[in-house]
C-alpha cells in the first residue's frame, strides 16, 4: 500500500511540473504585463518548488519505511535535491541577475533551471514506466 501511495505521489509531482511548465508559466507571460508577470512568478515558484520538495520527501520517507533502497529511492532523492538547488540557490540568483540587469548571467541561470526542470520530469516519467 505504501509503495502504491509513492507511485501516486510521483504522478502528482509530474502533473504539477507539467502544469506549471506548459500552462502556468506561458499563460502568465502572455496574459500579464512584464512587471506583474515577474511579481507573480517570483511569488508562485517558491511554493511550486517547496510543495514538490515536500511530496518528494514523503516518497523518500515511504521508501525508508518499507526499506526499499533501490534505484527509485536514489532517483527520487536526486529529484528532491534538485528542488532544493532550484529553490534555494538558482531562484535567488535568477532574481538577483534579473534585478541587476546582468542579462547573460540571468539567461544562463534561468536556462539551468529549465534544464533541471526537464531532467526532473524525464526522471519522473522513467519512475512511472
Amino acid at each position: 500500500m505504501i509503495e502504491q501511495a509513492s507511485l501516486y505521489l510521483t504522478s502528482i509531482i509530474l502533473g504539477i511540473m507539467v502544469f506549471f511548465s506548459f500552462v502556468v508559466a506561458p499563460v502568465t507571460f502572455t496574459t500579464l504585463n512584464e512587471e506583474n508577470a515577474r511579481k507573480f512568478i517570483r511569488k508562485i515558484f517558491p511554493y511550486y518548488y517547496l510543495f514538490n520538495l515536500i511530496i518528494s520527501f514523503l516518497i523518500i520517507l515511504s521508501f525508508i519505511i518499507i526499506k526499499k533502497f533501490s534505484i527509485e529511492f536514489y532517483l527520487i532523492s536526486l529529484i528532491a535535491f534538485l528542488f532544493v538547488i532550484s529553490n534555494y540557490v538558482l531562484m535567488p540568483l535568477i532574481n538577483k541577475y534579473r534585478d541587476s540587469n546582468q542579462d547573460n548571467k540571468f539567461k544562463y541561470s534561468h536556462f539551468t533551471s529549465v534544464v533541471i526542470n526537464f531532467i526532473q520530469m524525464i526522471i519522473l516519467i522513467i519512475l512511472l514506466i
